[in-house]
């Protein structure tokens, strides 16, 4: 059977912006700026910037050249970089299985979002018969407590019924993500150019709305100003690390399949160094759009900008909200918030999260699941399951069980262990080398040394000590810090963990029970007949080349070394009298 091609992005720009999507999300806007106030204000930044240079951008340009060598997707792509641990790749299908859950923020952001076209905001008043008796008017100056979305029952353990309005924004959410990606890339990039353009826009809008509000200098003020005391609390560094690997979308398997789609000899090399300032740069700049409306927020309130600050869930739903009902056009504003979060949530879990699921598995079985109408039906089907298990995350008790897989299920320890083994694996088993002569033969310029260095020890030696600080710092998971999950609970939490780093040992076993003679040989290494097509033409004819100028320049000139090892650009060392000649020829090397 014909395997139809998985195609490549139509162009650079729908890369950049669908990975520029992926990246700059809902972590920049409702994470980075509380985590900068938290963790010692303008002080924060050190730690942030550091960690961003000797782990975001090395591994950010380790995961997107490794897709864009292999062209496969973040299963496959170990077949040929170190099979042993084809192990990582199916962690990473775990994770993703957890990841793709957070397709329910972009169901509540759908309800908020309808509830903003309201003559009145429902979050501003207590005149609605889902209120509690805890709710005050906003007018008190006093929190409400809003259950009217989630209808959030007593405990996971009492799941109550399905709610309506979230299972209708739910099945809207599929049915978005659906013709979001059922053309494979060829849809989601086009799709890109609106949802990534537009959260900008609204940002640049919020913030110049958020700035002439009384108060906001001081919002800012708290979101900057520096305590250096905190740079000597571990937590801190900890922190800016878990805030790189969130929103760098590091260690999930996504970097290699949206690089997967690039021409062969794509400048991978500069488009991460760009990609990763861009994320960093819009975190940064969320931050003056959160804390000038929480400036305000606290003006209004008469109280401390500490005294409403939050992040996460509780910034985007509870704080967020009640602070556009104080505005004069409360509805525009609730409207231009909820839009922004919509497209960012669009292009983090829709396109990216399923995009990135569905072509992994299809890689797996392409004979099965590509071609004209196979591909369609395979997504339809993948969208119609998660959607049905999903229907859980819509009860009364869903987001008991959100918080669960959130917390358990692809964070933390995950992604730590992901990380030390993809770098053990690439940089050591499959070779340091290698890996910069790779992206050297695809870009034209070989990464300095200071990569390999952060390869091979920074970032595994960093990423061990963070996995035993969160095991020894490990504490239960506790939902808004009062409600404690039954026994149960924990273990299927636990559970979730297992699921992911074990494949990587159990993969790992399972190839050494299988493979007959060495299996270290045969399975650490990529086969020996494998290199990409392109790579393997632009090297052959290298060497055509080099054989019809010895002719002209003798034994001297530098023949390309090709074999075991993968395109290498090391060369034999040529006489001083040749030097001049190979200058002249260089421009046909690169």
């Amino acid at each position: 059977m014909l395997v139809e091609d998985r195609g490549q992005w139509s162009s650079k720009t729908e890369y950049l912006l669908v990975v520029a999507g992926n990246v700059v999300g809902l972590g920049n806007v409702w994470r980075f700026p509380y985590l900068c106030y938290k963790n010692g204000g303008g002080a924060f930044l050190v730690p942030y910037c550091l960690l961003a240079v000797v782990v975001g951008i090395p591994l950010f340009l380790l995961e997107t050249a490794m897709g864009q060598y292999t062209q496969e997707g973040f299963v496959t792509c170990w077949r040929k970089l170190c099979p042993l641990a084809q192990g990582i790749g199916y962690g990473y299908f775990m994770i993703k299985c957890f990841d793709l859950c957070y397709i329910i923020i972009q169901a509540w952001t759908l309800v908020y979002l309808g509830f903003s076209f309201s003559p009145s905001l429902p979050w501003s008043n207590c005149n609605n018969s889902w209120n509690t008796v805890l709710c005050v008017d906003l007018l008190c100056q006093t929190s409400l407590v809003r259950r009217r979305v989630l209808g959030i029952s007593g405990g996971i353990d009492q799941l109550g019924s399905v709610r309506w309005d979230l299972t209708l924004s739910l099945l809207v959410s599929w049915v978005c993500c659906y013709f979001s990606i059922w053309k494979g890339v060829q849809s989601s990039g086009k799709v890109t150019y609106v949802t990534t353009t537009f959260p900008y826009l609204m940002l640049l809008i919020l913030l110049i709305r958020g700035l002439t509000l009384p108060g906001a200098w001081d919002g800012i003020t708290f979101y900057l100003y520096p305590d250096l005391n905190r740079l000597a609390d571990l937590e801190v560094w900890m922190e800016a690390g878990s805030q790189i690997i969130f929103s760098y979308s590091l260690a999930r398997g996504t970097l290699q399949v949206l690089g997967s789609y690039n021409d062969y000899e794509n400048n991978c090399y500069k488009d991460s160094f760009w990609l990763c300032l861009l994320n960093s740069g819009t975190s940064f700049f969320a931050g003056f759009v959160v804390f000038s409306v929480l400036g305000f927020m606290a003006h209004k309130k008469g109280v401390t900008v500490d005294k409403v600050a939050d992040s996460g869930p509780g910034l985007a739903f509870i704080v967020y909200p009640e602070a556009t009902a104080m505005m004069p056009l409360p509805q525009f504003w609730s409207v231009c918030f909820f839009l922004m979060l919509f497209f960012l949530s669009v292009d983090t879990f829709v396109i990216t999260f399923y995009s990135c699921f569905v072509t992994s598995v299809s890689d797996l079985f392409p004979k099965h699941l590509r071609g004209p109408g196979r591909s369609e039906v395979f997504v339809l089907l993948v969208c119609l399951f998660f959607f049905l298990t999903q229907l859980i995350l819509v009860t009364e008790g869903g987001v008991y069980v959100f918080h669960l897989i959130d917390y358990y299920g692809s964070t933390g320890a995950c992604q730590y262990v992901m990380m030390l083994l993809q770098c053990l694996a690439l940089a050591w088993g499959f070779g340091c080398e290698r890996v910069t002569n790779i992206i050297g033969d695809m870009t034209g310029h070989r990464p300095a040394v200071f990569f390999c260095i952060c390869w091979k020890y920074i970032i595994p030696v960093l990423s061990l000590l963070a996995l035993i600080m969160y095991l020894v710092g490990y504490m239960h998971l506790k939902f808004n810090n009062w409600y404690s999950y039954p026994d149960w609970a924990y273990a299927l939490g636990l559970l979730m963990t297992l699921s992911s780093v074990l494949m990587v040992p159990l993969w790992a076993v399972g190839q050494m029970c299988v493979t007959p003679g060495s299996f270290v040989q045969v399975t650490a290494h990529p086969p020996v007949s494998w290199l990409p097509n392109r790579s393997r033409n632009r090297l052959r004819a290298k060497q055509a080349f080099s054989v019809e100028c010895s002719h002209t320049l003798g034994s001297t000139f530098p023949a390309p070394v090709v074999g075991t090892e993968g395109p290498s650009l090391s060369f034999h060392s040529p006489s001083s009298s040749a030097i001049q000649d190979i200058l002249l020829i260089t421009r046909f090397y690169w």
